[in-house]
C-alpha cells in the first residue's frame, strides 16, 4: 500500500500514552462525559491504495457542475471572469506561495512590494489616499468599516441598504454583537436604496450609512442623492461596499465623499472556488489611516537611499497595543491580493477600462435579448453587469432544467428576498460570448414557457 503520510501505529500510541502518564485513550478522556462520546467506530470504508483513492475522489469530483465544462451566469458576489495564465504561474512560485506576515523587510521586500503594489492600484480604482494590505474577503472588509465608523464617531447605530449583498449583511450583524451597535436596514425600491425611509432614519445618532455601488440587483445606486441626504447629518460617516472592476468603467466613490469604501478583489485573478478564499480590500481617508484594520506597506529608503518596503504605522497593529489595536487579524490573503495584483498588471489601465466595458455591453445585449423572448426585466435603471429577470416558474425549477443543457442558471433571489419569488439574478461577464448569451436566452424562453 502506498502513503503520502506516516499513520500512527499501535506502538506510536502506547508511546504517547505512556509519556502522557495515562494507560489508555478512554482514560485520557475520562473527563469528558459518556453521553456525549461517540461510542462505536466510525462508519468508513476500508483503507485502499492511493491509486485507488484519487480514483474515487475523482469521480467525485466529477459530479460537481463548473464553469469550465458549463457556461456561467451566476453571479451574485463571485464572478467567472477572464485570468490571465501568469497569474498561476507567479503565485505558484514558493517565495509567494509560502509567505507569511513579511515583520522583516530585509528578507520580505519582494512580498512587501507585491501587496504595496495592490494597495496602489486599489487606491487608483477608488480614488481614495490609503488602502490596506487587503482583508478576508469583501464581507468582513465591510464589517470591519461598520465598526471603525461607529468607533471614530462614537456613535452606536449604522443604518445598511438591503440592497447590499445578503451574506454581507450578516456578516455585520456578527461583527456588531460585540460593540453592540444598532442596525437599522432600509428597504429597496425600484432595485435601489428607499431614499425617502432612509432620510427618516437619518439622525444625530447615525455614525454610518452603508451602500453598495453597484448594489446587490445590479443596480446603479444614486450616490450624490445619497449623499446630500447623509450630509443633512453631517457627522454620519458614507461607507460603500464596491466592484473594483465596476470602477474601471464607473465614477469612483471618493467623488461621492466617501469615507471608506470596501469591497471584494476576487474579480481579479481569482477563481470561483466554491466560494472562496477571497481576497477584500478596504480603503479610506487620510483621516483614518491610523484605525484601518489588516496590513499598511510603505515605501522608504535605505541608508544608502535604495528604493525600499516596510510594514508602516505598526502601533495599530495587535503585536504591539494588544486589546488597543485596530482589529484582531493578524494575517492578510497576501496570496490572493498578489494574484489580484498580477492580474490587474497584465491587462494595465486600458485593459481593465475595456474588460469593464464588455461586461456592460454584454450584460445589456443579454438584457435586451431577453426583454425580446418575452421575459420580463425587473428593474429599468442602470446597471453593471447583472440584472433582475422574472420567471413563470421557481427559479430552481429553471436551474435544474438549465445545467441539463449545460447552463449554470442566474441567482434566486427569492432564497434571500421573498418579495422577489421567482426572480432570477444574471450575470454577464466578459467571457461570455454571443453565442452562448444566445443559447442562454433560447432556452430559458422555452423553460419559462
Amino acid at each position: 500500500m502506498e502513503f503520502r503520510y506516516l499513520p500512527m501505529t499501535d506502538g506510536d500510541k502506547a508511546e504517547m500514552l505512556k509519556t502522557i502518564g495515562v494507560e489508555s485513550t478512554e482514560e485520557l478522556f475520562s473527563d469528558i462525559p459518556k453521553k456525549v462520546r461517540f461510542d462505536r467506530e466510525l462508519d468508513l470504508k476500508k483503507p485502499t491504495s492511493e491509486f485507488e483513492l484519487k480514483n474515487e475522489l475523482a469521480a467525485m469530483a466529477a459530479k460537481n457542475k463548473n464553469s469550465i465544462d458549463n457556461t456561467s451566469f451566476l453571479g451574485a458576489g463571485v464572478y467567472d471572469h477572464f485570468i490571465p495564465s501568469v497569474v498561476d504561474h507567479v503565485i505558484s512560485r514558493s517565495e509567494f506561495y509560502t509567505a507569511y506576515t513579511p515583520y522583516q523587510p530585509e528578507i520580505s521586500q519582494g512580498e512587501l512590494q507585491a501587496i504595496f503594489e495592490f494597495q496602489t492600484m486599489i487606491c487608483e480604482l477608488t480614488g481614495m489616499p490609503v488602502a490596506n494590505s487587503s482583508m478576508y474577503d469583501g464581507g468582513t472588509s465591510l464589517a470591519e468599516a461598520v465598526n471603525l465608523s461607529a468607533a471614530h464617531t462614537k456613535k452606536k447605530k449604522v443604518i445598511v441598504s438591503k440592497a447590499v449583498h445578503p451574506e454581507s449583511r450578516a456578516v455585520i450583524h456578527s461583527y456588531v454583537t460585540g460593540p453592540g451597535l444598532e442596525i437599522v436596514e432600509i428597504d429597496h425600491k425600484d432595485g435601489v436604496t428607499d431614499l425617502e425611509q432612509l432620510a427618516k432614519e437619518l439622525d444625530e445618532n447615525t455614525a454610518s450609512v452603508v451602500i453598495q455601488y453597484p448594489n446587490f440587483f445590479g443596480q446603479i445606486e444614486p450616490m450624490d442623492k445619497i449623499k446630500e441626504l447623509i450630509d443633512t447629518q453631517k457627522k454620519a460617516m458614507f461607507l460603500v461596499s464596491s466592484n473594483p472592476l465596476a470602477l474601471g468603467y464607473m465614477t469612483p466613490p471618493s467623488e461621492f465623499g466617501a469615507d471608506i469604501v470596501v469591497g471584494d478583489a476576487q474579480v481579479f485573478g481569482i477563481p470561483a472556488q466554491f466560494g472562496g478564499p477571497h481576497c477584500g480590500y478596504f480603503a479610506t481617508t487620510e483621516k483614518l489611516m491610523r484605525k484601518v484594520p489588516g496590513r499598511l506597506v510603505g515605501e522608504t529608503v535605505d541608508e544608502e537611499g535604495v528604493r525600499g518596503y516596510v510594514l508602516t504605522l505598526q502601533a495599530r497593529e495587535q503585536h504591539i497595543r494588544r486589546d488597543k489595536a485596530t482589529s484582531n487579524i493578524c494575517s492578510n490573503q497576501a496570496l490572493n491580493a498578489l494574484a489580484s495584483s498580477v492580474a490587474m498588471s497584465s491587462l494595465g489601465k486600458n485593459g481593465v477600462i475595456d474588460m469593464a466595458k464588455l461586461n456592460m455591453q454584454k450584460a445589456r445585449y443579454a438584457k435586451d435579448q431577453i426583454a425580446k423572448a418575452g421575459i420580463k426585466v425587473t428593474y429599468e435603471g442602470s446597471f453593471f453587469n447583472e440584472f433582475v429577470i422574472e420567471l413563470n416558474k421557481p427559479v430552481s425549477e429553471v436551474n435544474d432544467q438549465l445545467i441539463e443543457k449545460g447552463i449554470i442558471g442566474g441567482y434566486d433571489l427569492g432564497f434571500y428576498y421573498p418579495e422577489l419569488k421567482n426572480h432570477m439574478l444574471v450575470a454577464v461577464t466578459e467571457i461570455r460570448t454571443k453565442d452562448q448569451i444566445d443559447a442562454f436566452v433560447k432556452e430559458l424562453g422555452d423553460i419559462n414557457g
